[in-house]
């Protein structure tokens, strides 16, 4: 069903999806949203990009294999934890930082984001890869 409209469409929709996922990564903390749920709508522009064209091309865009996104975010997600321990707190306490940029208001960084990047990588890692496997079995 790859028409030209949404072949078209995706090429307007998909980096929207991927912003907006972006986005609601960043404000997991403060409002509903987090890894968890940008890692589902990152992994929705994908599928929309592979229904538009094929898995094949989505497979490409994507760079990395929906394996080693899995295994990266898991990584990341352990390693956020040890952070803490460095520190001499319990696994998984978070700690913070503040980044100075010139120009704008200091930025607080800590360890929850790292966690919750590598919980949105698990995440698209392992929705695209069953999306990938349920479409090849079906074409």
């Amino acid at each position: 069903m790859s028409t030209l409209i949404l072949r078209t469409a995706t090429r307007y929709v998909a980096p929207l999806m991927l912003l907006f996922s972006i986005y609601l990564l960043l404000v997991g903390h403060s409002y509903p949203g987090g890894g968890f749920v940008g890692g589902l709508a990152a992994s929705s522009a994908f599928a929309l990009y592979a229904l538009a064209y094929d898995v094949d091309t989505a497979r490409k865009l994507m760079h990395l294999s929906p394996v080693s996104l899995s295994a990266i975010g898991l990584l990341l997600s352990a390693l956020s934890g040890l952070i803490g321990m460095v520190h001499g707190a319990p696994y998984l306490t978070g700690q913070w930082t503040s980044l100075d940029l010139p120009g704008f208001d200091p930025i607080k960084i800590g360890t929850p984001l790292l966690f919750d990047l590598g919980v949105y990588l698990v995440v698209l890692g392992v929705t695209m890869g069953i999306l990938f496997a349920l479409a090849e079995e079906e074409g």
